[in-house]
């Protein structure tokens, strides 16, 4: 495909790395800071263009008339929706926008269609929906759905005294009678797709491909708690922070919420009736403690610095037993972040960049299989992905363990008509269905590829 991208900021730079990996786009980026556009076109195999997106000049010079896919991903909303509105009207090409701010993003939505918006990002209102995923299962460190949430990727650690700690992956469903599937570890630096004869170790992070239900009857039996948090203090008024707190708010979650900025607070104060609004330094230790901290189910640090978000969540697991989740911008730092132990960390420009994959793929399939979901998993090493089945999909029909695989690869979950079917060697794909597969490849389009 051909793909402008417009914007190098954090979102753009993370959407042109991951693209940039697919091997099979000419991708032009364009940016109106002269200093930012040496960075891509010397890293990556793409084209730059020094200028804006609102000038139809520098969008002929960056090639909208054979463009087929402009994203716009900008700072500033009306620059990104004017950018794809001029687009679509110079090259007739499909459109993406990031818009952030709460009253556009709801009044967007009706507009996409006219506006001629394929699809319509938002990383602060992302983030918050996977934060709220984890606040009402907090014993997981990472959640990713399929299949509509009736299926789900679970990452959680395991303990010293866990019944997990040397029991091999063939003998957890019999031991356990568990209907879950292990589709992943982390050991230290390694990831894994393991088999059977995989031996779980203390301080591995496992991920677990399950039903919600068979997940919350697996965390049982191995003495973990699943039980959603009743309430929690977050650290930042911002739009994630908002986002966040209408969310558990609506799920019967108490939100006590710090923001610095008085005029904000005003604001937060009659956009959020029901949670209550502190007006204080989030960073003051001892006004963490008189909020409650230590009593806290949950705590959220969401400052747009990440030092101060990092060390916020280090002082609150030194005083409380809770959920801690952690947003991180600067993607580059993720290496020592995940040697902190934060429990759960965020990163927004991640999340956005899986969407914006997710798309492009589905619309370079051949065959039919389309991808439905995404995800990023195991620290970014392995790709977990959702295929509806088409007729003529060449794994329908076929006993699983007939199908000649490519190496480190699982079927790892198959939903039918809303059941979930843990996948065995004697199953059958059928057409209709959505088929989880997990990989340490990258750029598979289509469920052909998962064939030798």
């Amino acid at each position: 495909m051909n793909i402008i991208i417009v914007g190098y900021g954090k979102v753009g730079q993370k959407i042109t790395e991951r693209l940039s990996e697919e091997k099979e786009h000419n991708i032009t980026v364009v940016d109106v800071r002269d200093r930012l556009i040496d960075e891509p076109v010397g890293q990556y195999d793409v084209m730059g263009v020094v200028g804006s997106g609102t000038n139809v000049d520098i969008l002929r010079e960056a090639g909208i008339e054979e463009a087929d896919l402009l994203i716009a991903v900008t700072g500033s909303d009306e620059i990104n929706l004017l950018t794809c509105l001029l687009a679509k009207k110079t090259g007739n090409c499909q459109t993406i926008a990031r818009v952030r701010k709460p009253g556009y993003f709801k009044e967007i939505q009706l507009l996409k269609e006219d506006l001629g918006l394929e699809m319509i990002i938002n990383p602060e209102l992302a983030a918050a929906t996977e934060i709220a995923r984890l606040l009402r299962f907090p014993t997981a460190i990472h959640i990713d759905t399929f299949a509509k949430g009736r299926v789900e990727i679970l990452k959680f650690r395991v303990g010293e005294e866990s019944e997990l700690n040397n029991l091999k992956l063939s003998q957890i469903c019999s031991k356990l009678n568990c209907d879950v599937l292990v589709c992943g570890v982390e050991r230290g630096d390694e990831a894994f797709i393991p088999g059977g004869d995989f031996e779980l170790l203390s301080g591995d992070l496992v991920s677990i491909v399950s039903s919600p239900e068979n997940a919350s009857a697996f965390f049982k039996k191995i003495g973990i708690k699943t039980n959603r948090v009743k309430d929690t203090m977050i650290v930042g008024g911002g739009p994630t922070g908002y986002y966040l707190a209408l969310q558990l708010i609506k799920s019967g979650i108490k939100v006590k919420l710090i923001e610095q900025n008085n005029d904000r607070c005003m604001e937060l104060c009659d956009l959020l009736p029901k949670a209550e609004i502190i007006n204080g330094d989030g960073t003051n230790n001892d006004l963490l403690l008189e909020m409650g901290l230590e009593h806290a189910e949950s705590f959220v640090a969401l400052t747009n610095i990440d030092e101060e978000n990092v060390l916020l969540s280090l002082f609150a697991r030194k005083k409380m037993k809770g959920k801690i989740v952690t947003k991180i911008n600067r993607i580059a730092y993720d290496e020592v972040i995940s040697e902190l132990n934060l429990d759960s960390t965020i990163y927004p420009k991640n999340i956005t960049a899986e969407y914006i994959v997710r798309f492009v793929r589905a619309k370079k399939n051949s065959i039919g299989s389309n991808i439905e979901t995404m995800h990023y998993i195991l620290d970014g090493k392995a790709e977990a992905l959702e295929f509806r089945i088409a007729e003529n999909s060449p794994v329908a029909n076929i006993l699983i363990e007939n199908l000649s695989l490519k190496k480190d690869i699982i079927i790892a979950s198959i939903h039918r008509n809303g059941t979930v079917i843990t996948p065995r060697g004697k199953d059958i794909i059928k057409a209709g269905d959505s088929v989880i597969v997990i990989t340490t490849s990258k750029g598979f389009k289509d469920i052909s590829d998962i064939l030798r």
